[in-house]
């Protein structure tokens, strides 16, 4: 009987081994899409998000582009291809899926990258300072497709006078979500440089930078934005009880988001006039104060076009940035699943995709759980309004429960 269960145990164990083996094991192909080729000879690695993004494994893609990775364990990865020193992340598969992943070859500059939305918000006047956030959707239609990368990948012009207190990037892809950058002084004061790769945007989807910065503020101020590639719209969105006043040779409209108002530019290019002015106080109203006076964005007259709708082709900013814009917290990630909230002292310094902590654990957590509840709500509103589909509602709900359910698993 003490043998048989011995043989029993061995089996039983073997078995396990040889499942968990199987289960373990990630295998997919890199294919270059810019030569429609397999990518031989690229860096695969596996990282471990919830260990600071440590790698716990690492291959070479083969002749056909395969590669195969060991998963050591139940924790969330991803999976990092590098294709000439840029990086493209897949989520780890389970169940034996595919882990695929597209790479393109890199270019400093490449032909085909503008600027769709420059958006800039005027989101309060607060102790003689302006505060504002600024956010852009870079598209790269390259043919054929290349990614933009260099340490002048993105280069923006912001007020002399700014003081920067925050920079943050977010790759095309419906997964990918936003990470802290390095935003680095480049020339004139004012001008800066992202150091982040702008890849090829799949369908309608862009790269998107994110600035925050505070300006002296007395009352009145006067923005000479520049753009240094076109721009197909600059939006600029403040609160309703200041004041807006376009500048000599400026071609500003107005087209009122909710109830907020907003002014719009069209084809914006370098060196063409955007100067506005501002003055007044306020602040944007949050999410719920700006629901209560929505109606007030479709009154007749409200908006272009004597007031009959939105004009043909005009994108609404506020549906796409609202979260972004609205909010005084930003919700960062540090590479794709790791969500920290962070508020640096005025000109305080940054590690290129580093996300820096809170106080303590406890308030980091506290805050990250109460951001997460305001969006989560904020996406129940989108859904009502019918202002995201069945199918990005989906998305990106199930993308908030998990990360929610890990915060409140941090905090018992």
């Amino acid at each position: 009987m003490k043998m048989t269960r011995i043989v029993l145990c061995t089996v039983a164990v073997g078995l396990l081994l040889t499942g968990a083996g199987t289960q373990a094991q990630i295998t997919g192909t890199v294919t270059n899409k810019t030569t429609g080729k397999p990518a031989s000879g690229d860096a695969v690695v596996l990282v471990d998000v919830q260990a600071s993004m440590s790698e716990v494994a690492k291959t070479t893609t083969d002749s056909a582009g395969h590669y195969k990775l060991n998963k050591p364990g139940s924790s969330n990865y991803l999976v990092r291809a590098i294709h000439q020193g840029a990086t493209y992340f897949i989520g780890a598969p389970e169940g034996g899926a595919a882990g695929d992943i597209a790479v393109y070859d890199v270019a400093a500059k490449v032909d085909g990258v503008v600027i769709d939305e420059d958006v800039i918000g005027i989101v309060e006047t607060v102790n003689g300072q302006l505060r504002v956030v600024e956010r852009y959707a870079v598209r790269n239609s390259s043919m054929p497709p290349r990614t933009q990368w260099s340490p002048h990948s993105f280069e923006i012009v912001l007020p002399e006078e700014a003081i920067v207190e925050g920079a943050s990037a977010q790759r095309p892809g419906a997964s990918s979500l936003p990470t802290t950058v390095k935003l680095d002084p480049d020339g004139p004061k004012g001008h800066y440089s992202f150091n982040f790769p702008i890849q090829p945007g799949d369908g309608e989807k862009s790269t998107l930078f994110q600035i925050e910065y505070e300006l002296p503020y007395s009352g009145k101020f006067t923005f000479h934005p520049q753009v240094t590639i076109p721009a197909r719209t600059v939006w600029v969105m403040m609160p309703r009880s200041m004041n807006f006043s376009a500048g000599a040779g400026s071609t500003f409209l107005s087209a009122p988001q909710d109830g907020i108002p907003t002014y719009v530019a069209k084809n914006a290019a370098p060196g063409k006039p955007l100067e506005f002015t501002v003055s007044g106080t306020g602040s944007i109203p949050r999410e719920d104060q700006g629901a209560q006076s929505g109606q007030e964005a479709g009154a007749p007259g409200t908006q272009p076009g004597g007031g009959m709708a939105n004009p043909i082709n005009t994108p609404d900013p506020l549906s796409k940035y609202k979260w972004w814009i609205l909010s005084a917290l930003v919700l960062l990630l540090a590479a794709a699943a790791a969500f920290m909230l962070r508020k640096p002292a005025a000109g305080a310094g940054f590690d290129g995709g580093a996300a820096q902590a809170l106080a303590s654990p406890a308030a980091r957590n506290a805050a990250l759980l109460n951001a997460l509840k305001e969006e989560i709500f904020a996406l129940e509103s989108d859904k009502v309004a019918g202002k995201v589909t069945a199918a990005e509602y989906a998305e990106l709900k199930a993308a908030l429960d998990t990360v929610l359910k890990r915060a409140l698993k941090r905090s018992y």
